[in-house]
């Protein structure tokens, strides 16, 4: 039986991520179907949010290039509410597997909470469906943004697309798909590849998760009616070891992670008995 797939991002439908992560998953042979916002959704984390008229969800045939025969629609929602309609049969049979990404900028550390990348495969690990977040290191923290969820990304990277190595995410993303889908449904594998040729790559390696994102945001100035953000490269190392870390040295890292977990380890004790 193939394995159906939905392709999502948060970059949106005409992002050349998605398409890249969707023709290496085609030509694999997976029964792929591809849903994406009609416009970019980072930071989105795992929003619920749609575009309405007339009480009905906007939804747009968007063909992607070299991928005829996918059915592909741009969507006036957000990653995570694409994901969780999609789940329900919005576009056609319900997917085994949501593929995210490839997103334009990598997304690292605990920085992950605000990715809409990220949030769109959350949201299918909570409804038990198989997750990948997938992100290309395509640029510095300098050249972040405050609404990219951690991503580094900016509007001029957007001219150098073409010389991105997409390709080398969605091999690196494909190749663990066998991982992915004998793991536990719950689990989200989180894959970030540099912006090198697939035969440059160091490797790929478990990652832990950073303390923190490439870029942290702050507060450069407020005033009566505004606050101004900014974003800075933290002022402490990676730790060995990290999806961040491993960027930097020419490896793909892959983290496995979960979304809303309940902990155990916080005392409640008594509270049950309690009239």
């Amino acid at each position: 039986m193939t394995l159906r797939v939905l392709v999502t991002n948060d970059d949106g439908i005409a992002a050349p991520g998605i398409q890249a992560l969707a023709l290496a998953a085609a030509q694999r042979g997976l029964d792929v179907v591809v849903a994406a916002p009609l416009e970019e959704a980072s930071g989105t984390s795992a929003a619920m949010s749609a575009v309405e008229r007339d009480g009905r969800v906007v939804v747009h045939d968007h063909p992607l290039p070299d991928l005829a025969g996918v059915p592909a629609y741009g969507v006036g929602g957000s990653p995570g509410f694409i994901t969780l309609i999609a789940l329900h049969g919005a576009f056609g049979p319900p997917p085994s597997v949501v593929l995210s990404g490839i997103n334009r900028g990598a997304n690292a550390g605990r920085a992950v909470l605000h990715s809409g990348t990220v949030g769109a495969a959350f949201t299918a690990a909570s409804n038990g469906c198989r997750a990948m977040a997938v992100s290309l290191d395509v640029l510095s923290a300098g050249e972040a943004t405050a609404t990219s969820g951690g991503a580094a990304v900016d509007a001029a990277a957007r001219v150098r697309d073409a010389e991105r190595h997409w390709d080398t995410a969605a091999r690196v993303a494909l190749d663990l798909l066998p991982r992915l889908t004998s793991g536990p449904p719950e689990s989200v594998l989180n894959v970030n590849a540099p912006d090198l040729p697939h035969g440059r790559l160091r490797g790929v390696r478990r990652g832990s998760l950073a303390s923190f994102g490439q870029v942290q945001m702050t507060v450069a100035e407020s005033g009566h009616g505004f606050v101004r953000t900014a974003l800075e490269e933290p002022g402490q190392a990676a730790q060995p070891g990290t999806d961040v870390a491993l960027l930097a040295a020419g490896y793909a890292s892959v983290t496995a992670i979960r979304a809303v977990t309940e902990v155990t380890d916080v005392d409640l004790a008594g509270l049950d008995e309690q009239p």
